[in-house]
């Protein structure tokens, strides 16, 4: 249970730090702010064409009496609602990453030289890194959706969907969550995918401590948007302890203002 409570103090440290560094906070909120309008619009979208959606998936209902035909496709209204903020929430951190790209490896370089040492750089062009992140995505997304498909179908039996089916989707989703998290800090490293899968199998339960939380945080409207620079501070925080770089997180030295996108963005406080 060590690893349980060491992974939540490596997210509740990487908070910390962009406090600590607020030009790094506020620059890493960018593409959050980005992501933020754009599943707005498709969760409104989706909202609104729920009804339609499944008015049209189930025509053999049209001629059901009232109200089973009311209540069978609210059923699946609701589903399709659920479903939707099911998929925006375990995507929403890696399409973030995609769009911050050079925020966040910005952001994780500057963590690893306030921690002491070499800041390790992947020496990719962006185009590359942009794609190589973009397959790796899809990979974990593909494993994401498989598993929220079984689980979404677990919960239809008695009793154990509806205690032990939740518990599962919260642990899948946080463990694919840190996957993404970490791979900022792992790519810079040199760390291919499957790489990757058996580092963070090695030590599970340091990766559930750390995104577990992080996903019932997610639940709540616009948190996610404030939370993600830090999950990634936090992630590369949690990489050095992986990769046997450090073993705990220490409170870093003040640092510079971020470099190489222009004008160092205005401080928040």
């Amino acid at each position: 249970m060590g690893d349980l409570a060491r992974g939540f103090r490596y997210l509740l440290a990487g908070q910390r730090w962009v406090l600590r560094h607020g030009r790094w906070f506020g620059f890493g909120l960018l593409p959050g702010l980005v992501s933020l309008v754009l599943y707005a619009g498709a969760l409104i979208g989706l909202g609104y064409g729920a009804d339609d959606f499944t008015a049209w998936a189930t025509p053999f209902a049209d001629d059901w009496a009232s109200p089973w035909i009311g209540l069978f496709r609210g059923f699946l209204t609701a589903l399709v609602i659920c479903l939707g903020l099911f998929l925006s929430v375990i995507t929403f951190t890696a399409v973030t990453l995609l769009i911050g790209q050079p925020f966040y490896e910005s952001l994780s370089e500057q963590v690893d030289r306030s921690e002491g040492g070499e800041a390790p750089e992947s020496g990719m062009p962006l185009w590359l890194e942009l794609w190589v992140s973009a397959r790796d995505s899809v990979k974990v997304l593909g494993r994401v959706v498989l598993y929220g498909l079984l689980l979404f179908a677990l919960g239809f039996i008695p009793v154990i969907g509806q205690t032990v089916v939740p518990v599962l989707g919260f642990c899948v989703s946080g463990y694919f969550l840190t996957q993404e998290l970490t791979s900022v800090a792992l790519q810079r490293r040199k760390v291919e995918l499957p790489e990757r899968l058996v580092l963070l199998r090695s030590r599970r339960l340091l990766v559930l401590g750390f995104g577990v939380p992080l996903v019932l945080a997610f639940l709540v409207p616009l948190v996610a948007v404030f939370l993600m620079p830090g999950a990634v501070a936090g992630a590369t925080l949690m990489v050095r302890d992986l990769m046997n770089v450090d073993d705990e997180p220490s409170e870093p030295p003040a640092t510079e203002a971020p470099t190489g996108f222009g004008p160092p963005p205005p401080a928040y406080s």
